[in-house]
């Protein structure tokens, strides 16, 4: 088998001109896994309600390194308010621009960059890897990694170790690593009132009035106090909603929808209890409806971690730190079928935005990080 090298900024434009805005992957995994399938690897479709995922693994030893992402982007937003074209991927001042660029098509790039040169160095190399790629991750996710997951469980295949390729990095390339996640528990409660005339209160019962001090006691609640890897846990309200627009008409009902943001100090159960004895402590009359986005998760120190440190350390000479901050990620799916997950990638300061970028002196370190990560869990690189 020949190995051919890899050139991650090339493949990061390639991968950027492709309009795949989720769910729509654009062809990119086409030419993800061209570029896999030439280096031995056995590349498997799942597929669902449009949405388009690829495993593909080399190796069927122990343990089995997987990388993990996504193909789909968010929406452009206003295009005139980007520079160029989101989709014409394009270096200036040494900046590399396009949708995608960092949020994670130059990660993707330098998975593949790394790969092809790691099996190049090290053809007979121990364990195995994987990727495990989605257009369904900008999304609902409910079709993405979920179902390669669920997949994988129902034929008793394990990953030892998962590193997703979120741009995790803050000021400098590898300054930060995520080990973990908080969990997500939204809710929409809607508090009961009789409408009437604000002229005739004692006609009516105004839902709002009765909500606000409930709502106050809420927002002094401490609902746990972390630990050593997560911040305390976050009650939030994101919305409010209430009458008719007119100014003279008590509303019927309130309604209001609100989100934790949980640590492993905490538990799904005892979340939901703690809200709902104070919705009942207050009489309220209501109706409330949950929505569980993901369960926190946690990769303590030890082989993974140690890896991904000691990779940066050698490639940029900058000490990383490890956090849990930040939104949700597939690592909640993931985490089901692999005892340690890693999130690492590029700065984040552009992510989602108009004009989202990544500097182009940032993308072969970061296919050299990987790359040395694989050397350091396949190759006996265990110090």
């Amino acid at each position: 088998m020949r190995h051919v090298p890899v050139d991650p900024l090339e493949l990061a434009k390639q991968l950027i001109a492709r309009r795949s805005v989720t769910p729509d992957d654009a062809g990119c995994l086409d030419v993800l896994g061209g570029h896999l399938e030439r280096m031995g690897f056995t590349c498997e479709r799942i597929r669902g309600n449009g949405v388009e995922n690829l495993w593909a693994r080399r190796g069927k030893a122990r343990p089995l390194m997987c990388f993990a992402g996504h193909t789909d982007v968010v929406p452009t937003g206003p295009l005139e308010r980007w520079r160029t074209d989101p989709f014409t991927p394009t270096i200036r001042d040494g900046v590399l621009y396009g949708r995608g660029a960092a949020d994670m098509k130059s990660s993707l790039a330098a998975f593949i960059a790394a790969i092809a040169g790691f099996v190049a160095e090290h053809p007979d190399h121990g364990g195995s890897i994987a990727l495990l790629l989605t257009s369904d991750e900008e999304g609902p996710a409910t079709d993405g990694t979920v179902r390669v997951i669920e997949a994988l469980r129902g034929r008793g295949e394990q990953l030892d170790y998962c590193i997703i390729g979120e741009p995790t990095s803050v000021n400098r390339l590898g300054d930060m690593i995520k080990n973990g996640r908080r969990g997500s528990l939204s809710g929409t409660l809607t508090v009961k009132g009789v409408q009437g005339h604000v002229a005739y209160p004692h006609l009516a019962k105004n839902p709002v009035l009765e909500l606000a001090p409930a709502l106050a006691e809420l927002a002094g609640i401490e609902w746990d106090r972390g630990n050593e890897y997560f911040p305390p846990t976050t009650w939030q309200v994101s919305n409010v909603h209430a009458g008719t627009g007119a100014t003279n008409i008590i509303p019927g009902e309130a309604q209001v929808q609100f989100n934790f943001r949980f640590s492993t100090a905490s538990t799904l159960e005892s979340l939901q209890t703690r809200l709902v004895n104070v919705l009942d402590r207050h009489g309220l009359e209501y109706d409330l409806e949950w929505v569980y986005g993901g369960r926190p998760f946690v990769t303590k120190k030890g082989d993974l971690v140690e890896a991904v440190a000691r990779a940066i350390k050698s490639v940029t000479g900058v000490d990383t730190e490890l956090s849990t901050t930040g939104g949700t990620s597939d690592g909640r799916f993931i985490a089901d079928i692999c005892p340690q997950v890693v999130e690492f990638g590029p700065t984040n300061a552009t992510v989602h935005k108009v004009n989202e970028c990544i500097p182009v002196e940032h993308v072969e370190p970061l296919a050299k990080i990987y790359q040395q990560i694989l050397v350091n869990l396949l190759v006996g690189g265990k110090q």
